[in-house]
């Protein structure tokens, strides 16, 4: 009978807990470090306010060019820093990648290098819809693990954000001689949490708006938490479309969490194509300055149903006879019970 009281303890815990709810308002925040790294794809969930945070990788290329006689190799780095801004769904991001690039053609024995950024940008991201606020959708079933568990067709929803920005060419850059200063850079990005341990994202990038080579681009990636949660795996695809260059990119990694706000990756990746062909890889890390502070919601302050409300009722948490708890079947419920009242007669 102690594990019945335990279950039952267990039970009630669960319940004031939710009751509890109503008086914390949502947030983007969460508990462990939330980076888009190691791959390129950008999550639709924010920071939260007042986080900091930077994610940063040096990465090696090689590339070949076959019908140019071309090949070249890559060294550089890259640095995102991201500021969760006044709100908790909104976040300021500057992305910049600086690479060095040794060309050799080989039919003319001729070598060059280039040297500047190949990516330069800024722009704010703003979460427009978060199924997880639904109220009916975010409430746990006390009596089933395999209801909260198992894959649904509603975990497919994303969350959705739309990203407004920026590319910047400054000075003299060799990779984009006949770009503007600035270019307008435009981006939806979604996020479904297909299961507890996997998690889709797909990005749709209209970048360098109003030049004359505008470039579309999509990321679709898929994230996976090992059984050690501190590592996860992931695949991610990339196309590339533009007058200039277009391409497919495959690539995928790993990730560890040292800490709540600390977390280092590893991935590679390679091109489809031979014009050029190309292989990388990236190593990397991820840190954040954790400022964040909770906003309180009084209860009265909040919309009715928010929370999946409504008024309690009366003995709403007395159990009834023929309710089972969670992880024991009815038939086992009535053994404990006459167990329970052989052992009063003694």
């Amino acid at each position: 009978m102690e594990a019945y009281f335990q279950i039952r303890n267990t039970k009630i815990h669960i319940a004031f807990f939710l009751l509890m709810l109503p008086l914390i308002g949502f947030s983007q925040y969460t508990e462990v470090i939330n980076s888009n790294r190691p791959g390129l794809s950008v999550s639709a969930y924010a920071l939260g306010k007042g986080v900091i945070q930077m994610e940063m990788g040096m990465s090696y290329e090689q590339r070949e060019h076959l019908d140019l006689s071309r090949e070249s190799t890559l060294m550089g780095g890259d640095l995102s820093l991201r500021y969760g801004l006044l709100l908790e769904t909104l976040e300021l991001n500057y992305e910049g990648s600086y690479v060095s690039q040794d060309i050799t053609y080989t039919g003319l024995g001729i070598n060059e290098t280039r040297t500047d950024f190949s990516r330069n940008r800024l722009g704010l991201k703003y979460l427009i819809y978060d199924p997880f606020k639904n109220p009916e959708r975010t409430k746990p079933n006390l009596y089933s693990w395999r209801a909260n568990n198992k894959f649904q067709l509603k975990d497919l929803v994303p969350a959705i954000s739309v990203y407004a920005g920026a590319s910047f060419v400054l000075g003299d850059n060799p990779f984009y001689p006949e770009d503007p200063i600035v270019s307008p850079r435009a981006m939806i990005a979604t996020q479904s949490s297909v299961t507890s341990r996997l998690v889709l994202i797909t990005n749709i990038i209209y970048d360098k708006i109003g030049t004359d080579f505008p470039e579309m681009e999509y990321l679709v990636s898929l994230s996976h938490a090992l059984k050690n949660p501190k590592w996860s795996v992931f695949v991610e695809n990339q196309g590339i479309k533009s007058d200039r260059y277009a391409d497919i990119l495959l690539r995928g990694g790993i990730a560890h969490l040292f800490s709540k706000n600390f977390q280092t990756d590893i991935n590679f990746g390679a091109s489809f194509k031979s014009t050029p062909s190309r292989i990388f890889g990236t190593l990397g890390f991820s840190y954040r300055v954790d400022l964040h502070q909770d906003t309180i919601k009084a209860i009265d302050d909040q919309k009715a149903g928010q929370n999946g409300g409504g008024p309690i009722r009366k003995n709403a948490m007395k159990k009834k006879d023929d309710e089972t708890l969670p992880g024991i079947s009815k038939k086992k419920m009535r053994k404990l019970q006459k167990k329970a009242k052989r052992n009063k007669q003694f």
